[in-house]
């Protein structure tokens, strides 16, 4: 039984996708909800979904149960990146939000390449020469532009990382295994606060208003933590390269 399962989605057959569309459709909604509430009205739900779709195609096509992963955790990892793809076609972004978030990263980075320490709001304010409440509305607007910013840190985009298929060309799952690992690293050396912040906000799912709730800061203050968090990581995976 269960390698018949396996043979459906290690070649799956044109009269075989609408089997799979139908068993995982409701996987594919529930990814699209989840993206939907954190992103502008400008994003269609029939888009994400949509996109999310031929995401689900897309894995089982190319599912591997040799490589351990179960075909739901894999597919879930494809239909979201097809719907981030999607969301980054509309680029609903504007140009000055990429380029203010760049700014910050690379002031991160220098601060803490420079101390050897973890750069503090006043740090990184000082060092862009703006006011901290300028910065914080900086991270603001940073935040508007990456609310999935983890999911962007780990599939190919204009984050300011350097291009992870370059060089050698190794398979791109195991590029892809060996960034998420360094990712998880960086993440455990954060600040204990936006390691909280992004914890909540990405494994518990919690809004940003609910994050707030439990820290006893407002929801403006855990949008800046978590824009700094992320910014951090840009900051920090900026030199990362397949070796």
């Amino acid at each position: 039984m269960a390698s018949a399962g396996v043979a459906m989605y290690s070649e799956t057959r044109p009269d075989q996708a609408e089997t799979v569309v139908l068993r995982h459709a409701p996987l594919v909604k529930r990814i699209a909800l989840h993206l939907k509430g954190r992103l502008p009205p400008s994003v269609q739900l029939d888009d994400l979904i949509q996109s999310g779709m031929l995401g689900l195609l897309e894995a089982a096509r190319k599912y591997d149960a040799a490589q351990g992963a179960s075909f739901e955790t894999y597919a879930a990892i494809r239909i979201r990146g097809a719907m981030i793809d999607e969301i980054r076609r509309g680029d609903w972004v504007p140009r000055s939000v990429h380029r203010n978030a760049r700014r910050i990263a690379e002031a991160i980075h220098e601060i803490e390449s420079r101390t050897g320490k973890d750069a503090q709001d006043t740090d990184v304010a000082r060092e862009l020469g703006m006011s901290l409440d300028e910065y914080h509305a900086c991270l603001k607007d940073a935040l508007s532009g990456h609310l999935i910013s983890l999911d962007e840190l780990t599939t190919d985009s204009d984050t300011g990382l350097p291009d992870r298929s370059e060089g050698c060309q190794p398979d791109s799952e195991v590029v892809d295994m060996r960034f998420r690992q360094r990712l998880a690293e960086e993440i455990d050396r954060l600040p204990e606060r936006e390691r909280l912040v992004l914890a909540l906000y990405y494994d518990e799912e919690l809004n940003l208003k609910e994050i707030g709730q439990v820290l006893g800061v407002s929801e403006s203050r855990v949008s800046q933590i978590h824009s700094q968090a992320a910014l951090r990581l840009r900051a920090r995976l900026a030199d990362w390269h397949v070796n």
